[in-house]
């Protein structure tokens, strides 16, 4: 597959925007090195979020800025990934028997976890953005970053499911604890650069604060990660989801802090 269905793999994968207006038949199929894409993808979206953002805040007031900002994130990434915060909050913090999890995440309806956590999860992220200054640039940044993880975390957490829809990204159709990336994997590698990227672009709008707002979000996505690991033995896509929004927001909240009050 060439670099640019590869690239239309991920944006259709990542964004309702990047899937095909014909019939479903006319999606390109993803393979293991669509991943690669995915920090670039991430990053254009984030651009697009930021942009609104700061379009809005032209007429809006900073907090109805900062919602309608959430509110276009949620359109280009169809809530796919606050759909993945949902199922892991459910799964990971529900009070049942480990085999149970996997069960509970793949049921469609939701539990009070999974309100709470989505609640939780869009307050933060409006209330951070309303205490910044809008920039296309540091969304980027952290879109970019939160999509380098996911890729990080299917390449170095074994896969929960025997089955599911991450299998197609994943090399050989599967990642088992016992099996790591070849010597030359386009994806993780693609991700790692991504994470530099991301740390440097951010480092280059907001300074320290930019960096370590990178950072904290890459260990709040290892600590999503992590807990996946322990609880249900691996991630799912759910998890990589929850990754990822995990990493986004704390970023954002990191970022938020030492600047401009939202009533000043």
């Amino acid at each position: 597959m060439s670099a640019i269905s590869e690239l239309r793999a991920a944006a259709a994968f990542l964004s309702p925007l990047g899937q095909p207006a014909g019939p479903a038949s006319s999606a390109v199929t993803p393979t293991p090195r669509t991943m690669a894409y995915f920090p670039l993808v991430g990053a254009a979206i984030g651009a697009l979020v930021g942009l609104a953002w700061k379009q809005a805040e032209h007429s809006s007031s900073r907090f109805l800025a900062a919602a309608l900002a959430q509110a276009a994130d949620c359109g280009l990434t169809g809530a796919l990934h606050l759909d993945g915060v949902a199922d892991t909050a459910d799964g990971l913090l529900a009070h049942v028997p480990a085999k149970d999890r996997l069960d509970i995440m793949a049921e469609p309806g939701v539990g009070a976890f999974a309100v709470t956590a989505v609640g939780v999860a869009l307050m933060t992220r409006v209330a951070a953005l309303a205490a910044l200054e809008p920039s296309p640039a540091l969304l980027a940044a952290l879109y970019c970053s939160s999509r380098s993880v996911m890729v990080i975390g299917a390449r170095s957490v074994p896969y929960a499911r025997k089955e599911g829809i991450v299998t197609a990204f994943l090399p050989s159709g599967s990642f088992p604890p016992q099996t790591r990336p070849g010597p030359v994997d386009q994806a993780l590698l693609a991700a790692v650069g991504g994470a530099v990227a991301a740390l440097g672009l951010a480092s280059a709008v907001a300074g320290r604060r930019g960096a370590v707002s990178v950072v904290a979000g890459w260990g709040a996505a290892g600590l999503v990660l992590e807990s996946a690991r322990r609880r249900l033995g691996g991630y799912t896509g759910d998890v990589l989801g929850a990754a990822g929004v995990a990493c986004e927001t704390l970023g954002l909240v990191v970022a938020a802090q030492g600047t401009r009050s939202p009533h000043g």
